[in-house]
């Protein structure tokens, strides 16, 4: 007896050997032999074998209209030999029954199983609508097929234009032009941003990287809506200064400037004086809530996403000529030996008179020439003096960083400035602390503690950043935290320091001017007048909302930067390169700050100066793969290398050594 029978959801053929209760023996047509449940047995037939009854009915259920079949079946539940006997016109043959079953069980649009052997045909309603969803998959699965055609041949399928970006960066894996992107990337072998750069989806791989981050972070566009440019009081006195800038040649956003007053007693009267966006914009208002949105300017080499629209940086940025709405911070200073005799805060008109610039000052300004008083250059004098006073600021910085337990910071970092000018790429190199990046740093810091202090003073909350007061190990605890009371910054070596002179490009920086403004206008009643108070709920969210963007801004800037450095490899051919060993298997450029990570490399000192060959790189996932060509016998270290990584502190916690840098132009 042979037995025809379902298991696991499939059909099998078998030699029954024996009966055990509920249960037969059975021997397969492999040799195998299993046990199968009486209930679980369709057909039981003498002939014929079991491999030629498998095979006759696959026969069979080839042949079988489903359609016809459908129809026979009627509204009623069956079994399958009932509808056998109507289809055939007879009793079904063992090969025709176990056919039959076959074709029921593959057609589950058409019959709905019901049991063992037992069957329903399937509403009409509901076939038409199958059916209707198979056809529409089969023409979908033509319209993908021509998708992946176009893709392996580099055209962009035409649906797929608008939806390059979704398709990349949050793509509906359900969607035809997915499964297609997806298809033709497996055949090609790549990834779908390498396809897209090559089907023309995306023009270039800087194209690429700046459309990421658009998506994530400005799906909306870079672009700013329509809006009245706020207007300051008029009735703000008039400063008795020429107020001078420091910045970049590329810097637009100018929110600082200095003055320097000699008093007829004998000391000298510095001014600090901030762009004043917080007397136009007012908490809430249309401009508040498109700053509060993006949170700071988004830099990166040759391009920028000012956090205010064009008309209202141009409004109070501290530009030459103009007399401008400024908070001005005034020390009054004691030339002997610069100690402030006081200080002194109000919002102001300002008249700039020059914004100078790194690019036309840094050979006539350094410290030989500050010490000899050669040279001739705008507010020569002015700036001999500021600068005095800078170098009794930091030696003050490093007496109370040295008090909270740090080692002095290193200035003979270098920094890096990117200009790009028609897709072309020049970086340039500058020792950290040259006076004027000094003198602007320094004098930020000092204005972003006194403020924080007065802040604090009035009993009046604002947006801190400490360093130092974490647990659990020297990364934790030196780890830069944003509060909304005042705290010490060690690595600063200020007893509180609130971000307070970047108005036109941090949020933190706006939102603290308007509590400074309440203190400096209303004195002892300022808590009360403060648009943000003790525990505020909007203060704390705007804290945890900065963090976040100012991160995201802070990697893609890292990123860009990486980007250009590997152009300005192709651009300059370079094959061979000198590098600098910052720490263990970590190396960078001498010549741009490119970071490469050679595992498994020599044991080389830090500070040591090695050549590498670049063997290639990839701007795409800003990948570079080099190895060591040559390393001194005698280990050198450049003059310019980054040697406080040898300051285990810095290499845990880098951000204590560069924390001034952030308010120098170099920085942007």
């Amino acid at each position: 007896m042979n037995l025809f029978f379902e298991e696991s959801g499939d059909f099998k053929v078998g030699s029954m050997m024996s009966q055990a209760g509920e249960a037969y023996q059975v021997e397969m047509a492999s040799g195998k032999r299993t046990k199968v449940k009486i209930k679980d047995v369709l057909l039981q037939y003498e002939k014929p074998s079991p491999t030629d009854l498998m095979e006759q009915a696959k026969a069979v259920a080839a042949d079988i209209d489903l359609d016809f079949l459908w129809e026979v079946a009627g509204e009623e539940e069956f079994g399958f030999a009932e509808l056998g006997a109507e289809y055939f016109g007879h009793a079904p043959l063992p090969a025709e029954a176990a056919g039959l079953i076959l074709s029921l069980h593959s057609a589950p649009i058409y019959f709905y199983k019901k049991g063992r052997g037992r069957y329903k045909a399937a509403p009409e309603q509901s076939l038409r609508a199958a059916q209707a969803g198979i056809e529409k998959k089969k023409q979908q699965a033509l319209v993908q097929a021509g998708y992946v055609e176009e893709l392996k041949a580099n055209q962009l399928p035409a649906s797929m234009q608008n939806m390059v970006m979704q398709l990349l960066f949050k793509p509906d894996k359900n969607s035809i032009e997915y499964k297609a992107l997806e298809a033709a990337c497996n055949e090609l072998h790549t990834n779908p941003q390498r396809l897209m750069l090559a089907v023309g989806g995306v023009a270039s791989p800087k194209a690429l990287h700046m459309a990421r981050f658009l998506f994530e972070n400005f799906p909306r566009g870079a672009g700013f809506p329509e809006v009245a440019v706020p207007v300051p009081p008029t009735d703000l006195p008039l400063a008795n200064v020429q107020a001078f800038s420091i910045d970049d040649v590329t810097t637009t956003e100018i929110d600082d400037a200095f003055s320097v007053t000699k008093l007829d007693d004998g000391n000298v009267r510095i001014g600090i004086h901030i762009a004043a966006p917080g007397l136009g914009i007012q908490p809430d208002d249309a401009v508040d809530k498109m700053a509060r949105a993006r949170m700071s300017t988004v830099y990166m080499p040759g391009d920028k996403i000012t956090m205010l629209p064009d008309a209202i940086v141009e409004a109070f940025t501290l530009a030459e000529g103009k007399t401008c709405p400024a908070l001005s911070l005034y020390a009054t200073l004691n030339p002997a030996d610069w100690s402030v005799i006081a200080t002194e805060t109000r919002a102001e008109m300002v008249p700039i008179a020059n914004n100078l610039r790194h690019n036309d000052l840094d050979d006539q300004v350094n410290e030989e020439t500050l010490a000899s008083g050669e040279g001739e250059y705008p507010h020569k004098e002015s700036l001999g003096l500021i600068w005095q006073w800078a170098q009794v600021l930091e030696a003050a910085r490093m007496v109370k960083r040295e008090g909270f337990g740090l080692k002095p910071e290193q200035n003979n970092r270098v920094d890096f400035n990117f200009y790009v000018e028609d897709d072309v790429v020049t970086v340039s190199r500058r020792k950290r602390g040259a006076p004027l990046d000094k003198i602007v740093a320094e004098l930020m810091i000092f204005a972003n503690s006194t403020w924080g202090k007065l802040m604090n003073d009035h009993g009046v909350p604002g947006i801190y950043r400490s360093q130092g007061q974490g647990v659990g190990g020297w990364a934790a605890k030196m780890q830069v935290r944003m509060l909304t009371h005042a705290a010490p910054h060690q690595g600063l070596g200020v007893d509180q320091y609130a971000w307070s002179t970047s108005p036109l490009r941090r949020y933190t920086d706006l939102v603290n001017q308007w509590q400074i403004l309440a203190c400096a206008q209303h004195g002892v009643t300022a808590p009360l007048v403060a648009h943000f108070k003790h525990k505020d709920a909007n203060l704390f969210a705007i804290v945890s909302q900065f963090d976040a963007a100012y991160s995201a801004y802070g990697d893609h800037q890292a990123n860009m930067e990486r980007y250009w450095c590997l152009r300005w490899l192709g651009q300059q051919e370079a094959r061979q390169v000198e590098a600098v060993v910052l720490k263990d298997e970590v190396l960078r450029l001498v010549d741009i700050p490119l970071i490469i990570r050679l595992p498994g490399m020599p044991q080389v000192a830090r500070g040591a100066q090695v050549k590498l060959d670049i063997l290639r790189w990839d701007e795409v996932d800003l990948t570079i793969e080099a190895r060591i060509l040559e390393i001194p016998t005698t280990e050198t270290v450049a003059a310019d290398a980054e040697l406080d990584y040898e300051d285990e502190e810095a290499v845990d916690a880098p951000e204590v050594a560069v924390e001034a840098a952030a308010e120098a132009p170099a920085a942007e």
